[in-house]
């Protein structure tokens, strides 16, 4: 059995099928408001393999001009994100036992072949606050490390309904998607992964 990083979580099939046809739901009236887009890296403006959107009061974003930030609105319509939806929140609250809710969630959608670098969420404020992360669709290969990138890393597989917390001492683990498994789940009609990542930005005021 492979041993995660200390304060790294994995909590597998934590969503049962009807949970995730209801979370899509809420997750497909985001897309409609605030409609997925290509984001690029600093400096290089070069695409990321991913589509990706948000919502919340904050939304992180990147391009090559900004490079990583969080915002207000959407880059391209410049409309404000949409409020993050109930079964969202209500994991968040049942999970990152932390008392104050998250500002932001982005929303990742991985095409086959799309993948993500090994990287820290470390653009947030608050570093006490856990990241929490959602999976739904086809599975993935998920790699977590340690908090500096030449730590050890572990890889398993990530199914749709399963859940993976940074907090504490793992709050800045290095992690990435290495992979995704086409035809693994049902869920998406065409195929391919969502993932929720919900953050709180800001600390909060006393």
């Amino acid at each position: 059995m492979q041993v995660l990083p200390r304060g790294v979580r994995h909590i597998p099939g934590y969503l049962d099928r009807k949970a995730q046809e209801a979370l899509l739901e809420e997750v497909r009236a985001v897309v409609k408001a605030a409609p997925l887009y290509v984001p690029t890296m600093p400096r290089t403006g070069k695409p990321l393999s991913v589509r990706m959107t948000n919502c919340g009061t904050l939304g992180w974003v990147t391009d090559k001009i900004g490079g990583y930030r969080y915002q207000p609105h959407h880059p391209l319509t410049d409309q404000p994100w949409p409020t993050i939806p109930q079964t969202p929140l209500d994991l968040w609250q049942e999970i990152s036992q932390y008392p104050h809710e998250p500002e932001a969630c982005l929303v990742n959608f991985y095409e086959v072949g799309a993948k993500m670098g090994l990287h820290q969420d470390r653009d947030e404020e608050d570093l006490s606050a856990p990241v929490v992360s959602i999976s739904l669709g086809d599975d993935c290969l998920f790699r977590v490390g340690e908090n500096t990138r030449s730590g050890r890393t572990v890889s398993f597989r990530l199914r749709s309904g399963d859940i993976v917390v940074l907090g504490n001492e793992g709050r800045l683990a290095f992690h990435g998607v290495d992979r995704i498994y086409p035809t693994t789940s049902t869920l998406l009609k065409n195929g391919g992964r969502i993932n929720l990542t919900l953050r709180r930005v800001t600390p909060p005021k006393a």
